[in-house]
């Protein structure tokens, strides 16, 4: 029986939703060939929610769609509170997959990882 991965998603690629018009679990579904279960850390839940009382318009928007999505599709949501990226690259060293954007994360983390190209399609970079 397959292992199935935990795919952790960063606060940057749930905020890609709206900027790419991605629909992130179907692009995951098509790309991936492995099983896996999509996670969240609270800790970005945290900064989707200090995006809404901080930021203007299109990234208040798309923060609030972010985390209805997560509230609608009931994604697990993983309790550990802390600097969100230090976090993710501990997940990544156990064997998580981390879904990230973000540059200077990307080269913290242990491969394979997760990213999005082509503002459509998710990659497992190794």
């Amino acid at each position: 029986m397959k292992q199935i991965k935990q795919v952790i998603i960063d606060t940057n690629v749930w905020m890609a939703i709206t900027e790419f018009k991605l629909d992130i679990f179907t692009a995951l579904e098509r790309d991936c060939d492995f099983q896996y279960k999509i996670a969240v850390l609270q800790g970005t839940i945290e900064e989707l929610r200090k995006i809404v009382t901080e930021q203007r318009s299109k990234f208040r928007q798309a923060a609030l769609l972010a985390i209805g999505i997560i509230e609608t599709k009931k994604i697990n949501t993983l309790p550990e509170l802390g600097d969100v990226d230090d976090i993710l690259v501990e997940h990544s060293k156990e064997g998580d997959l981390v879904l990230t954007q973000d540059a200077a994360l990307k080269k913290r983390l242990k491969r394979p990882y997760l990213t999005i190209r082509q503002k459509k399609k998710v990659i497992l970079v190794e």
